[in-house]
């Protein structure tokens, strides 16, 4: 999963009604490829190279977490969508919806379909102009100057007037930072620490993350699970609770809010599962004496996801001392976690069916889990 990067989108139009056909993009936008962040103003300008429709441009910065050619990929589709029919002549044609990258981060690349930077951006007013509205002091990756100085000298001079119709930018309607604390909790493989850390970043939260990487006895566990299922469950409890008394104990000034992977109550859920009868019962006396001394969360979710989409997600990430777990130990975490919902009476529990979504690849999956947490 990638972070968010910044990518500025060039729009425009000269066919049927270009302005509504700006916002439509806008909101598809949002809906199939990230946040929107600025938007500039709209600018009437004359049909560039060819004898035209005067146009409608626009230009916008978006964070996305899909690559460059995703991002392209993406914005033909809802050109196409839009009414466009792209042609193979070599001159400049009306088009209903016009979407180009021009700015990818810093990122410069050639390749058979995208060149960035825009390779003509520099010559063009009506891209520098709306442009420079939301990065002006943006730095050109080639050129190594500002979006303003590159209109300052543009050579350009089309008229160009802007327009008193301003397009809205789509916004989240949920807001999450009304909670001190979320943990995100599900089975093996479900998805939970890219979920976690995706609406940390969408929206200011401090990100705490299991580290069960580090801990030792988990291959072992894995290869002789009679052996090694005590040390390796007092070893998570030891590490999960010293984490969250830290973390937990200091709120962030400058994030809205905390979010875990993981509830220590997993703990017990699984040695529930892996431990003996008289080792559960030493087990489950120690958990409770750290248990009453934790921050418990504002919202806990669990992401249930199907047995069969599990195992593909385990098998795509790749860990080694995963490749072995069997069908049935998963089902049976399941049912420990559902059955310990059910008792929780004092917390603000939400289940959400992720079978079938890919909210790392789709983000209207993305955003479809994120309005079942608001409502």
């Amino acid at each position: 999963m990638n972070s968010p990067k910044l990518v500025h989108i060039a729009l425009g139009s000269n066919v049927g009604n270009r302005f509504e056909l700006l916002q439509n993009a806008l909101h598809t936008i949002y809906l199939e490829i990230g946040e929107i962040h600025q938007v500039s103003q709209v600018y009437e300008t004359p049909a560039w190279g060819f004898s035209g429709n005067a146009f409608l441009n626009a230009c916008i910065t978006v964070s996305t977490r899909f690559s460059a050619e995703e991002v392209l990929r993406k914005l033909l589709k809802i050109e196409a969508d839009a009414g466009r029919v792209r042609s193979d002549a070599k001159t400049y044609q009306n088009r209903s919806l016009d979407l180009d990258i021009l700015l990818f981060e810093n990122e410069v690349l050639e390749t058979k379909d995208l060149v960035l930077p825009h390779p003509s951006m520099q010559n063009r007013k009506f891209v520098l102009l709306p442009l420079a509205d939301i990065a002006a002091k943006e730095i050109h990756p080639v050129f190594k100057v500002s979006i303003g100085k590159l209109l300052q000298e543009v050579q350009d001079d089309s008229q160009i007037n802007a327009i008193s119709e301003k397009l809205e930018i789509p916004k989240k309607s949920f807001h999450l930072n009304k909670l001190n604390y979320i943990a995100v909790e599900g089975n093996i493989g479900a998805g939970k620490t890219s979920f976690s850390t995706m609406v940390s970043e969408d929206f200011n939260a401090k990100l705490i993350l299991e580290r069960f990487k580090d801990n030792p006895f988990l291959p072992k566990f894995y290869e002789n699970k009679e052996r090694y299922a005590f040390p390796l469950e007092m070893s998570f409890l030891a590490d999960r609770y010293q984490q969250l008394s830290d973390d937990l104990a200091q709120y962030d000034l400058f994030k809205d809010f905390v979010i875990s992977d993981y509830d220590v109550f997993k703990s017990l859920i699984f040695a529930k599962i892996t431990l003996h009868e008289d080792e559960y019962a030493l087990y489950y006396k120690l958990f409770h004496l750290m248990y009453k001394e934790l921050v418990k969360p504002d919202l806990y979710i669990y992401l249930y996801q199907n047995t069969d989409r599990l195992l593909e997600n385990i098998k795509v990430r790749g860990r080694d001392y995963e490749q072995n777990i069997q069908p049935d130990y998963l089902v049976e975490i399941n049912k420990s976690y559902l059955n310990f919902i059910k008792t929780q009476t004092n917390m603000k529990v939400q289940i959400i069916d992720i079978s079938g979504k890919d909210f790392v690849n789709n983000r209207a999956d993305y955003l479809s889990i994120l309005e079942e947490i608001k409502a």
